[in-house]
């Protein structure tokens, strides 16, 4: 497996750093996030289960390829402890061409000894319109 750089901080940390590379659409920036296990898995919305990082940066790479996706992360829920931890939150997202898409994300991180890193990223759309209310749960824009 690939050796991957160390990450110090915390899994919000991580998950920032995840949506600031998909903002700028890099790849290897964003792959260098996941934990370095074949068990780590992607599902895009409306897509199949992706596993191992052949697949999942094959589908990026795919995804980004017409460029950057604009993604504000808002209403983080979180649950932790010492290992893991697990976000859900509300993607707005728009792209090139694309009309504005208001999604579910879960995040799923654990404690290596690299750092915190992603072992599940599950998006869905989210049903109805956008709530009024959002609030961004950090500045990754």
């Amino acid at each position: 497996m690939k050796r991957r750089k160390q990450l110090n901080g915390s899994a919000a940390e991580v998950e920032a750093a995840f949506y600031e590379a998909l903002n700028r659409a890099d790849i290897e920036a964003l792959m260098l996030l996941w934990a370095d296990d074949e068990e780590i898995v992607c599902i895009h919305p409306g897509g199949p289960r992706l596993l191992g990082h052949a697949a999942i940066q094959a589908s990026w790479e795919a995804i980004l390829e017409r460029g950057a996706l604009q993604i504000r992360p808002s209403q983080l829920h979180e649950t932790h402890n010492l290992m893991s931890s697990v976000h859900t939150v509300i993607e707005g997202v728009t792209s090139t061409g694309s009309e504005p898409a208001h999604l579910l994300a879960t995040n799923v991180y654990i404690k290596t000894p690299q750092g915190w890193r992603i072992v599940l990223h599950h998006v869905s759309v989210a049903p109805g319109v956008a709530p009024a209310h959002e609030h961004p749960t950090s500045s990754l824009h």
